[in-house]
This record gives structure tokens, C-alpha cells and sequence, in this order.
């Protein structure tokens, strides 16, 4: 499945029109795998606020998304419209201090 026109649009949208953008398994509310859990933990203790998208409803999305990034797995956060990583890299981050100012910049902007 290659990534149509319509599909990058949608996925440009949500990623411009979030500061923090989570492409996810499942909801902030309710996480469907670990590794969502983990970036939604690590948001939540950063106390800033971030939208997701749950894949699992959208299969459209779920691919493409993959497609997108160049990333192939879930879930990928993108912060300023860039995209930033998935789980490993976010908690790499978040223990050195890097994602707080990161996040920060990209609210103060």
C-alpha cells in the first residue's frame, strides 16, 4: 500500500495543526500497547498537552503513516512538525532532560 495524495494531506493536517502529534495503538485515555503507554506516561509527566491519533481505527492512517516518516513502527511523535521518534528514543530523551526542553520550545513558539 503506497501513500496516496489524500492520506499524506490528512497526516500533514493533524501533524500541523498539534504542537505534539502522537500516532498511536490506541487513545491518551486509554493506551492499546506499551510502547504507547510509555510516550503517553512520559507527555503526561511532562504535564503538556498532545493530541493522538489512535491507528487502529484508521488503517489508512496506520500505514501510512509509516510510510510518511520512513518509521515502521508505532507509535511516532511528531513535536513542531517534525518528527522526533518512537518509544525508544522518546524515553532516551526524556531521561536526559532533552525532550522537557524540546516540548518547551515548541509550546513557547
Amino acid at each position: 500500500m503506497t501513500l496516496t495524495p489524500e492520506v499524506k494531506q490528512k497526516i500533514e493536517n493533524l501533524i500541523n495543526s498539534n504542537k505534539i502529534m502522537v500516532f498511536m495503538k490506541g487513545t491518551k485515555l486509554m493506551p492499546m500497547c506499551g510502547f504507547s503507554n510509555n510516550v503517553v506516561q512520559m507527555l503526561n509527566a511532562l504535564g503538556v498537552p498532545f493530541e493522538t491519533v489512535n491507528v487502529l481505527d484508521d488503517g489508512e492512517i496506520r500505514q501510512g503513516i509509516k510510510d510518511f516518516s520512513n518509521w515502521p513502527t508505532i507509535p511516532q511523535v511528531y513535536i513542531n512538525g517534525e518528527f522526533i521518534g518512537g518509544s525508544d528514543i522518546l524515553i532516551e530523551m526524556y531521561q536526559k532532560g532533552e525532550l522537557q526542553q524540546l516540548v518547551e520550545v515548541a509550546l513557547a513558539s
